[in-house]
Parts: C-alpha cells; structure tokens; sequence
C-alpha cells in the first residue's frame, strides 16, 4: 500500500504532455504522497508551451528552462535526467513521478529503483512497454481526473497500447494468488495484479475500483464486504483435494491388487 506521507519528486516532460491533465495527475498522486519537489522542463520560450503556463501557476510548479541547442536531439530529456539524479543523491525524496510517455527514461526509472527510491510513471496508453515495465506503478493519463477510461489520446493518430485480455488475466491472478480453497482476499489479489503487471488500473476497464471490477465479472464469485471481501473463479475446486484425488486407472489398479491379495 502506498505511503500517503511519502515525499515525491513530480518532474513533468512538459514537450511531451498536455496541460490538460496537470490537475488530475496532482490529485492522483496525492494518494501516493506528498509532492514535494514539482519542476516541469521544457523550452518555455516557444509558444508550443504557452498552454502550461496557468497550470505552472496553479499547482506550484517550478518551469526548468532547456533551449533546444539542435535540431532534433531532446535537451528536455538530459535536463529532466540530471535533475533526477541530483535529487536522488540529495535523500531528500522517498520516491519520484515521471510524467512522460517518452522510453528515453526508462534507464533512469530503472536506476531510481535501484537505489530503492519508489517510481511512479505517469502518460498517455501510447508509452511504450519498456518505460512501462521500468516503473513500479505506471498510470495513464486517459483514466485520470473526469476522463472516461474511453477517452482520447491527445493525437486520435497514435496508436495505443492493447489492453490484457481481463477474464484471461484474473483467472491467472486468482489460480496464482488463493490457497488451497481458491479463495482469495481482494485486498491480497490487488497486490499481486500490481506486481505482476505495474499498468494494470481497474479504470481501464470502465470501472473505479478492483472490487466493483470483479462484481461486474459472470465468472466470478464475490463474497465478504470492506476488508474481508474475497473473489474465487466460479465452480473453483480445493486444490489439495484435486492434486490428491487419484485418477480412474489409479483407483482400477488399486481395487484389483486389493482383490488379488484378497484372494491370496
């Protein structure tokens, strides 16, 4: 569970962001703790980036100022890294939010959490799989705030992300997450989604929560309320009973050799 006391690091790719989700991704990550350092980097003297500045004053974030030295190379990239990096070596952050749907930061998510540092990313269904995979928790940006989980993508052209097959996904989180009775906690099956796939987000699916998610599924059985809400797969059988239970040639051998010594 995330740490609402945690202090974080919001550095934003502002070339590479709307402004449109600046109050959203800020109430969003309140709920994994404390923004205490808010810088947004970018080449502010080109009118591409006039869109953030209400947003810059509204939410108290610091703007980073990186000309673009030469065409075609990202200065925005470097700034944001070696502030980063600075900021990791100060302690002075428990963990960091990357706002990009750029890969070129995936190297550093990765370093961040090699030091131990939590890493949050945050962008668009269009991130690719590698920055992704980097972070511990990895939210888009189009399920945010007052958005539907159907909204657009900033660009209607760019290609998003398939989502997981959900039915397929949960029946292998619950087979790998319940004891023996195939019943987990929801509490306990949300971990263990988060772990093993760092985007998964009941929003993507149309619905607010992992528990209303699992009610909504046919296949499944939700039972309990609050904190002792449990979920199993439908007609699930106890796992011990069903590796022990020996199978027809098995009970067939066993009646005839009681037979025979019958006999004998």
């Amino acid at each position: 569970m995330a740490d609402s006391n945690a202090r974080l690091a919001v550095l934003i790719d502002a070339d590479n962001t709307s402004p449109k989700h600046a109050a959203a991704l800020f109430d969003e990550l309140a709920s994994y703790g404390v923004a205490t350092v808010k810088r947004a980097y970018g080449d502010w003297t080109t009118p591409q980036l006039n869109g953030w500045k209400t947003a810059l004053n509204q939410h108290a974030i610091v703007p980073i100022q990186q000309f673009a030295y030469t065409v075609g190379k990202n200065a925005t990239d470097s700034a944001l890294i070696i502030d980063a990096m600075d900021i990791l070596h100060t302690g002075s952050v428990d963990g960091f939010a990357l706002v990009s749907s750029d890969s070129d930061f995936t190297r550093l998510a990765t370093r961040l959490r090699e030091s131990g540092k939590t890493v949050y990313g945050l962008g668009m269904r269009k991130t690719p799989a590698s920055l992704v995979a980097a972070v511990d928790q990895f939210i888009y940006l189009e399920v945010i705030g007052d958005q539907p989980a159907t909204a657009q993508t900033d660009d209607p052209t760019e290609e998003q992300a398939p989502l997981p097959n959900l039915q397929s996904l949960l029946t292998r989180a619950i087979n790998a997450s319940s004891g023996d009775d195939g019943v987990v906690r929801v509490s306990t099956l949300g971990n263990y989604l988060r772990s093993a796939s760092a985007s998964f987000d009941p929003r993507l699916y149309g619905e607010p929560k992992l528990s209303t998610l699992l009610q909504a599924q046919g296949y499944l059985t939700v039972t309990g309320s609050g904190s002792g809400l449990e979920v199993a797969l439908k007609g699930a059988t106890n796992k011990t009973t069903a590796k022990k239970a020996p199978g027809k040639k098995a009970t067939a051998k066993k009646a005839s050799a009681n037979k025979a010594q019958s006999k004998g």
